[in-house]
C-alpha cells in the first residue's frame, strides 16, 4: 500500500477524560483502504521539545464519511499540544504504515484485549471482523471507573467484558485472570497493551496452541524502517516494528 505524506484536517477533538482524547481527521481526497493494526506517524507542531513524529494506532475509520480517529493519551509535551488541536487545525500525517491482525477463518473464536491505550488499534479491528461475520468478544482492562473508555463503542462492535483493577466495574484485577479464559475457549487472540500483559497472553495462547497476535508499542522516531529505533528481537532475526510489525504472531517473538 503507497505511503503518504498529507496535511489533514481536524473535524473533531473529543476529550474523554482526563488522559485520553480522539481526534477526528479528514482528507481533500479520499482516505485510503487502511488494514486493521496499521499507525500513523504524526508531525507535531507547536511544541518545542518535540523533535520527532509520533506513532498513533488507527482507531476508527469512516469511509462515507470520508474520516478517521485516532486516540491518544496525554504522556507528554506532544500529546499535550495534540490535545489543544481546534476544528479546522491542520495536522500532518505519514500514512498508512506497518502491517496488519490477520483475519480469522470462519469457524474460528476471536478475542480482542486491550490495556489501557493499548485498546486504540482494537475498535476498528472488532467492526472490521463483524462486517466480515465474525463478531469477536473484547476484553478491556483498566486502572478504574473512571479511566474507562469507549465502552459503548465496543458495544456495538462485540461482547464487551471489563476488568479493572480496583474492582470499581467489570472483573476486580488484571485481564489475565478474567473468567473468561475458563468459561470461553478461542481459536484466535488479538492483543494490544502493556508488555506484562502481552507476554502474560503470549505465554497463555502457545500453552493451548491458541493463534494470538501482539501490537507492539514501540519507540518509533521514522515508521520507516530508517532509524532503527524500533528493533524488536524475533527468531527472523532483528525485524522493525514499524514496517515488519506492529503486529507480531508471538511465536515470532524471543519472549
Amino acid at each position: 500500500m503507497a505511503k503518504r505524506i498529507e496535511d489533514l484536517k481536524i473535524i473533531g477533538n473529543k476529550r474523554l477524560n482526563d488522559d485520553f482524547f480522539i481526534l477526528e481527521l479528514t482528507g481533500n481526497t479520499k482516505i485510503p483502504e487502511f488494514k486493521p493494526g496499521q499507525f500513523v506517524q504524526v508531525k507535531v507542531d507547536g511544541s518545542h521539545e518535540t523533535f520527532l513524529r509520533r506513532p498513533i494506532s488507527i482507531h476508527d475509520v469512516d469511509y462515507e464519511s470520508n474520516t478517521f480517529k485516532l486516540l491518544i493519551q496525554i504522556a507528554g509535551n506532544a500529546t499535550k499540544t495534540l490535545a489543544g488541536l481546534k476544528r479546522g487545525d491542520v495536522l500532518n500525517l505519514v500514512y498508512p504504515l506497518g502491517n496488519s491482525f490477520s483475519l480469522p477463518e470462519e469457524s474460528e473464536t476471536v478475542l480482542l484485549v486491550g490495556g489501557g491505550c493499548g485498546i486504540a488499534p482494537l475498535l476498528f479491528l472488532g467492526k472490521y471482523l463483524k462486517s466480515r461475520g465474525c463478531v469477536p468478544d473484547i476484553l478491556l482492562g483498566f486502572r478504574n471507573k473512571e479511566r474507562i473508555i469507549e465502552f459503548e463503542e465496543y458495544r456495538k462492535t462485540g461482547n464487551v467484558f471489563v476488568t479493572t483493577e480496583d474492582g470499581s466495574m467489570g472483573e476486580k484485577g488484571y485481564v489475565t485472570s478474567h473468567s473468561v479464559f475458563s468459561a470461553q475457549h478461542y481459536s484466535r487472540i488479538y492483543c494490544c497493551g502493556p508488555d506484562r500483559m502481552m507476554k502474560a497472553l503470549a505465554t497463555y495462547s502457545k500453552s493451548r496452541n491458541i493463534i494470538c497476535e501482539v501490537s507492539l508499542e514501540n519507540l518509533m522516531a521514522c515508521g520507516i524502517g530508517v532509524c532503527l529505533c524500533c528493533i524488536v528481537d524475533t527468531v527472523k532475526g532483528n525485524l522493525c516494528a514499524c514496517i515488519d510489525g506492529p503486529v507480531f504472531n508471538v511465536n515470532d517473538l524471543k519472549w
